[in-house]
């Protein structure tokens, strides 16, 4: 890294670990009930919906209501959105009269906003209108990302309660998370997006003639959208001379923000956050990143003031960044170490091809980890397009369960089944019955956890298996050998783990990867969901047992470090066989000249 670039970096940083402690105690203050300095604006606010929507605040949930509450909710809106886009052809604010989804696209992008995961088989600006932008995705965004926190917010009640048989009310803490949090901090920073060049309007999109007539290779599509090939299997292409181009317009900075901050990911552009009306300038790329890390990190702190210790969210934070600061060193160090078969015909330095140069090697590698680490799945450089290992950094990210932050309120839960088993296997190993924050960790809570931490593998494994088994979905893949097979990895992985985020290179809009991927969605969203529920109700109704001489220090090095690494064994054992054939085998074959 050059001096700006540590400096940015570095400063990067400072800035997030010095919010994380007053943000985490003010979301604490929200869950709690107690006064923060939006009270006087919002309680009113509150009561009244609470009031219109019937919501007895005083009647609080057992898990199993909490739980059918938030999956109801979550499947109502799901169908809600599914209508959408089916009719989308004929609803309002549709100035470039784009036509309905398909049905088998229109059930997948249903069930990747109501998931959070934004996974998306089509262009933005080519196939959603703008009311489907706004009353379809921005409003998912919200209330997904608030599904997640509220799920964290239970877990952390369950081990906190004891001998009590509730675990809050999911609808008070729906209406919380969104209008104490999320809703002011997208409004902000929806205005900062603004005044950057983020666009926000509801223009008919503009053609506007190009100084000079470009021509180009264009390649050549069947009906079903996908790219011929000749007998040898080269791309067909037809020469195109363009004389003008066309800018399309519409609501994008309400979108963007709460993209960022909810880590829903998806973008208003094809080209995401690499787009110059969603990320004009470094300053808005950093502040992105910094959006995207708020609220999971916050959670951390939120977290160990509610369990009235923050030692122990300290601990979980530096699990977090120790990975995540890992990852960004080995992808800015593959990167910048270029393509050795490049370097053969001349051209040397860093890999900047599918990167902004806007942005710079530094800011484009720290978005790409950031929104990997965490279930965000926006993105300012083309994954496809960076070297073996330096791919290899994001898919591993998302395939450590999207814990390093995770997702807002995902990642948490996530991480705290990971304490769980790590607190069970070292009890087992010292000889002592396993305990953590004064609960006994008994066989409920170990089942509750393995379901948390590797449903997204078991999925992962076998749709990719599946993928490779089928000629249509083979033929989806535009890349042949071990990087053609990171691409379905990728694709599985970012879907089961509710990131988003795609390596591109591969057809996502067919029958099958549309069909297999909501179900991935669903189930990779809703089953550690329900299971961190239930190991909360659980955690909920045991008594407190008081820390003695041979209980386990959760909130020391030593248990920071014997995480860190019952994470990374928990991965490597899940996927490094499907890495080895992968990015390894593709690093292998580059260093061969080949």
């Amino acid at each position: 890294m050059n001096p700006y670039e540590w400096l940015q970096t570095i400063l990067f940083f400072i800035a997030l670990l010095a919010l994380i402690k007053p943000f985490g105690t003010f979301m604490a203050k929200v869950y709690q009930g107690e006064r923060t300095f939006l009270s006087p604006v919002f309680v009113p606010c509150e009561n009244l919906l609470y009031r219109i929507c019937g919501v007895d605040t005083d009647e609080e949930m057992g898990w199993k209501v909490y739980a059918a509450g938030l999956l109801l909710f979550n499947v109502m809106c799901g169908v809600a959105l599914f209508a959408i886009l089916l009719l989308q052809g004929v609803l309002p604010l549709n100035p470039q009269k784009f036509p309905a989804f398909s049905w088998h696209l229109a059930l997948n992008t249903a069930i990747s906003f109501t998931t959070n995961t934004n996974w998306q088989n089509y262009s933005g600006e080519q196939a959603a209108s703008y009311f489907t932008q706004m009353f379809g995705f921005t409003v998912h965004n919200f209330v997904s990302a608030a599904t997640g926190m509220v799920v964290a917010i239970a877990l952390i009640r369950g081990f906190v309660r004891r001998k009590a048989s509730a675990i809050g009310n999911f609808w008070v803490d729906l209406t919380r998370s969104i209008l104490y949090i999320l809703l002011p901090l997208s409004l902000v920073y929806a205005i900062f997006l603004v005044s950057q060049g983020v666009i926000q309007n509801f223009s008919d999109y503009k053609t506007v003639p190009l100084v000079q007539p470009t021509t180009y290779d264009k390649p050549r599509l069947d009906d079903k959208g996908n790219p011929l090939k000749d007998a040898k299997g080269n791309p067909i292409t037809e020469s195109v001379t363009a004389q003008s181009v066309t800018i399309p317009m519409g609501p994008v900075a309400s979108q963007e923000a709460i993209k960022e901050l909810g880590t829903n990911g998806g973008g208003f552009f094809n080209a995401n956050s690499a787009h110059p009306y969603e990320n004009p300038t470094p300053l808005s790329n950093m502040a992105e990143i910094f959006l995207i890390l708020l609220i999971s990190g916050g959670l951390t702190y939120t977290f160990g003031r509610m369990a009235g210790n923050p030692r122990q969210g300290w601990a979980l934070l530096a699990v977090m960044l120790a990975i995540l600061i890992l990852a960004l060193g080995v992808l800015y160090w593959a990167e910048s170490n270029g393509n050795p078969l490049v370097a053969k015909l001349g051209v040397y330095g860093i890999n900047m091809e599918g990167k902004e140069t806007r942005f710079g090697l530094a800011g484009s590698s720290l978005f790409t980890v950031a929104t990997t680490g965490t279930s965000c799945g926006a993105v300012n450089t083309m994954h496809d397009s960076l070297t073996p290992l330096g791919g290899m950094m994001p898919l591993s990210l998302i395939l450590l369960s999207e814990v390093i932050f995770g997702g807002v309120g995902t990642g948490l839960y996530t991480m705290l089944a990971f304490v769980v088993i790590a607190v069970f296997v070292a009890g087992l190993m010292i000889g002592r019955t396993p305990e953590f924050l004064g609960k006994k960790i008994e066989a409920r809570e170990m089942w509750m956890s393995i379901i948390t931490v590797l449903t997204s593998g078991i999925l992962i494994l076998v749709f990719s298996g599946v993928a490779m088994m089928v000629p249509s979905a083979v033929a989806s893949m535009a890349n042949p050998g071990a990087h053609g097979l990171s691409e379905v990895i990728y694709a599985f992985a970012s879907m089961s783990n509710n990131n988003g985020s795609a390596f591109a290179g591969l057809n996502g809009n067919t029958i099958f990867y549309n069909l297999t991927g909501a179900v991935a969605m669903f189930i990779g969203r809703f089953a550690p969901i329900v299971a961190s529920l239930a190991m909360a109700g659980s955690l909920a109704e045991k008594k407190y047992v008081p820390p003695s001489l041979g209980t386990l220090p959760t909130d020391k090095v030593p248990f920071v470090l014997w995480l860190t690494l019952v994470i990374v064994i928990v991965g490597a054992l899940t996927f490094f066989p499907a890495l080895s054939l992968g990015p390894i085998v593709e690093h292998l074959t580059m260093l061969g000249g080949n």
